[in-house]
């Protein structure tokens, strides 16, 4: 397209294919929420559209950067739940609400919420900090609890101390079947003891083309998850699961997430398990 003095100038989608995606972008941190000692969520108000389990790198001048999942979002806010484990995220603990962070994204592929689950029945399963990347999809259900037929969520933690989103966990309750799994528990005060996996036999597998699954948490727990699934029937292409733990530059350039001819940050991080399946972590 021409201006009026006769120089090309790109239209809105040329610019937004033109963006610059290795350059940060500096924004505001709303709120802190200190789920535990070292898992907070960071409340922060944004001029893009977040996804379901898309991620942006969060970066600090003089610490680096890091891939984080979005774990909610809405019209103008997203969420990112950080779990303190290095040199990034331990210097992201010592902020505070009114402080900039730096952010480029988001990026990725999450999950096909609006394309396949919507109207069929779903379970999420997802265990420790895994339970961050599977809440948007909950909680757009809890939302919109008449778009999803049936649905089971079942989160595993270590322990009480390590639970994330206690208050939310209250509601699914109400809203789906939901069970919640601790490694160290007490069974005597109702608590539910043993990996996800103990709970799977306890599922609806009734017309697996309607029924969809989603895995997040470790790698093997997702590795015996879906074997689990798959033993009582459950299909391979209805199986959702993600691996972003190996990603980190998010644009295809350092090769830490290849696996094979894979890029996990441009490709996934979310996958469909018969696409999947050959990717080993």
């Amino acid at each position: 397209m021409q201006n009026n003095a006769g120089l090309y100038t790109p239209n809105a989608t040329e610019q937004e294919e033109c963006a610059n995606h290795y350059l940060p972008r500096p924004y505001r941190i709303e709120r802190i929420i200190k789920h535990t000692k070292d898992e907070w969520a960071f409340m922060v108000p944004v001029d893009f559209e977040g996804g379901f389990d898309k991620f942006v790198e969060v970066s600090l001048p003089l610490a680096g950067e890091c891939p984080i999942s979005i774990s909610d979002f809405g019209e103008g806010w997203i969420e990112l739940v950080i779990r303190r484990v290095g040199k990034v995220t331990s210097k992201l603990f010592e902020l505070k609400a009114g402080d900039t962070i730096y952010l480029r994204g988001p990026m990725g592929n999450g999950y096909p919420v609006h394309e396949e689950f919507v109207g069929n029945n779903l379970t999420v399963i997802a265990g420790g900090t895994g339970v961050a990347p599977a809440r948007s999809v909950i909680n757009y259900f809890m939302r919109n609890r008449d778009q999803v037929q049936e649905m089971d969520v079942i989160v595993g933690f270590r322990s009480r101390e390590h639970v994330l989103f206690a208050d939310d966990i209250e509601v699914w309750k109400e809203r789906f079947n939901t069970i919640v799994t601790l490694d160290e528990g007490d069974p005597e005060k109702g608590e539910n003891i043993g990996l996800v996996t103990k709970y799977l036999d306890g599922l609806n597998y009734e017309n697996p083309e309607r029924h969809h699954y989603v895995v997040v948490g470790p790698p093997m727990m997702i590795k015996f998850t879906v074997k689990g699934l798959l033993d009582n029937g459950a299909r391979e292409d209805r199986i959702w699961v993600s691996h972003e733990r190996r990603m980190a530059c998010a644009v295809g350039k350092c090769g830490h997430c290849r696996v094979g001819n894979t890029y996990i940050c441009l490709d996934g991080p979310v996958f469909r398990y018969d696409h999947s399946k050959h990717l080993v972590d």
